[in-house]
C-alpha cells in the first residue's frame, strides 16, 4: 500500500432494522477525511430502509451479492451460523477486489455474518460492541475473531479472564450531535394541540423499539402508578417506536386494556428527528435495563428534558450515578413513578439538574470527539 493510500473501511450491515449503531456509523462516516479514510458501505438489503438512510445523507451504498440473515433480537447458535457458511466465499472475494484493509462491524447478526469473512480475507476486525457484555458473540468469537473491540461503555466491555477480548477493548461512547437546538415550548405546544389535552398536562415520554430489554411494558405499569399518584394532575403516556414482532404488540394492546389505559397512553410510531419530540416530553422514562448506552437518554440530556431511568446497565454511567438524572430500583414501575413526581414537584432542583446534563453530555459526546478515537483505531490497526 502506498503511504498515501486511504484506508479503506467496510461497513457491512446484515438486516433492515435502523438502530443507533446506524445513526452512529452515520455520523462517523460523515465527519472522515476522505483523504485519509475511504468507506464502503455494504448493505444486505438495497433500496431497503438502512441503504435509504446513508443515501438520503449523500453516501453511497453498495449491495454485491445476496448474503443469508439472522433474525433479528434471537439468540445465534451453530445452526444458524452452519446457515450462513455458504456465504463465506463471496465476502473473501468481495472484500478482496475491494482491497479493504478494516472491516467495521457494528451490531451482532454482522459480527456473526462478517467476522470470520474479514480475517480470512486477511482485514483486520473492528468489532463494535453495543450489547450485553455476557453476549456469547463477545465471549466466545471476539477474542479470537477481533483485532479490536470498541465498547460504548464500560458496563459493556468483556469481563476479564484467561479467554477474554478486554485486554484488546477500548471504551468509546457513541457521537451524538451536540449542537442540537429543540425549541422545547414551540415541540411541547405542537404534541399539546395534536393530543387535545390541557396545557397542565404531564407529558411523559418512552422512546425506542418495543423489545423486552427496553421493558415497554414495565413503562404502562408505571404509567398507570402515576395516573393515581398524580390525582386531579392530567398526564399521558406517550410510545414513540415500534414492536418488531407481532405477539409484543398484541401484549402492549393488551396491557393498556387491561391497566384501562386506552385514554393515558398512546402509541405515537416512530418519528424523526426524535430529539425534536424528546424535548417536546416533560420527562423522559428510560426504563430499560441492561441497556449499554441508549441514544435517547443522551438526547434527551442535550435538549434538556428531565430523565427517570432504571439503575441498570449504561444509564448509570451516562447519568454519572445520578447526577443528571433519576436512577431508580429496575423493574420497579412504583419506583419510576415516584420519581417522575419528584420532577413535578421540584421543578427548581428539576431545571438545576437538567441544565446540569445538557452541559455534560455537549462535553462528552461530540461527533468530532469519537471520530478522532475511532480514526485513531484505524490507524493503529494498520500501523499508520
Amino acid at each position: 500500500m502506498a503511504k498515501h493510500d486511504p484506508i479503506t473501511i467496510c461497513f457491512p450491515f446484515t438486516g433492515d432494522t435502523i438502530g443507533g449503531s446506524h445513526i452512529s456509523v452515520l455520523g462517523l462516516i460523515k465527519a472522515m477525511d476522505r483523504e485519509q479514510y475511504r468507506p464502503l458501505i455494504t448493505v444486505q438489503k438495497p433500496g431497503g430502509a438502512i441503504a435509504s438512510l446513508f443515501e438520503e445523507n449523500g453516501l453511497s451504498v453498495e449491495s454485491p451479492f445476496a448474503w443469508k440473515g439472522l433474525e433479528f433480537d434471537s439468540r445465534i447458535g451453530f445452526s444458524q451460523l452452519a446457515g450462513t457458511a455458504r456465504d463465506l466465499g463471496p465476502k473473501v472475494r468481495y472484500l478482496r477486489r475491494k482491497q479493504v484493509d478494516i472491516v467495521h462491524s457494528n451490531d451482532g447478526r454482522t459480527h456473526a455474518t462478517w467476522g470470520l469473512a474479514a480475517r480470512l480475507a486477511g482485514c483486520k476486525l473492528l468489532w463494535h460492541h453495543r450489547g450485553d457484555p455476557e453476549a456469547k458473540g463477545l465471549r466466545l468469537a471476539a477474542p479470537l475473531l477481533a483485532n479490536k473491540v470498541l465498547s460504548v461503555s464500560s458496563f459493556s466491555k468483556p469481563r476479564a479472564g484467561i479467554y477474554s477480548a478486554a485486554r484488546k477493548t477500548q471504551v468509546v461512547h457513541s457521537p451524538f450531535d451536540t449542537e442540537i437546538d429543540v425549541d422545547r415550548t414551540v415541540m411541547r405546544q405542537r404534541l399539546v394541540d395534536e393530543l387535545a389535552v390541557p396545557p397542565e398536562t404531564q407529558l411523559v415520554g418512552y422512546f425506542g423499539l418495543f423489545v423486552d430489554r427496553k421493558r415497554p411494558l414495565l413503562f404502562l405499569d408505571a404509567m398507570a402508578d402515576l395516573a393515581q399518584r398524580a390525582g386531579n394532575r392530567p398526564v399521558r403516556g406517550l410510545m414513540f417506536g415500534k414492536a418488531n414482532d407481532e405477539a409484543m404488540d398484541r401484549d402492549i394492546s393488551d396491557r393498556i386494556d387491561q391497566l384501562g389505559l386506552t385514554d393515558t397512553v398512546l402509541q405515537m410510531g416512530f418519528r424523526s428527528p426524535g430529539a425534536d419530540w424528546i424535548g417536546a416530553c416533560d420527562t423522559l422514562m428510560v426504563p430499560a435495563v441492561q441497556e449499554p448506552f441508549g441514544r435517547t437518554l443522551v438526547e434527551a440530556m442535550l435538549v434538556g428534558t428531565p430523565i427517570v431511568a432504571a439503575r441498570s446497565g449504561g444509564n448509570v454511567e451516562a447519568l454519572r450515578d445520578g447526577e443528571l438524572g433519576l436512577l431508580v430500583e429496575p423493574d420497579n414501575p412504583a419506583a419510576l413513578s415516584e420519581a417522575c413526581m419528584s420532577l413535578i414537584s421540584d421543578p427548581t432542583e428539576t431545571a438545576k439538574r437538567t441544565a446540569k446534563a445538557q452541559e455534560d453530555a455537549r462535553k462528552r459526546f461530540g461527533i468530532t470527539r469519537h471520530m478522532e478515537q475511532v480514526c485513531a483505531v484505524y490507524r493503529e490497526l494498520v500501523r499508520r
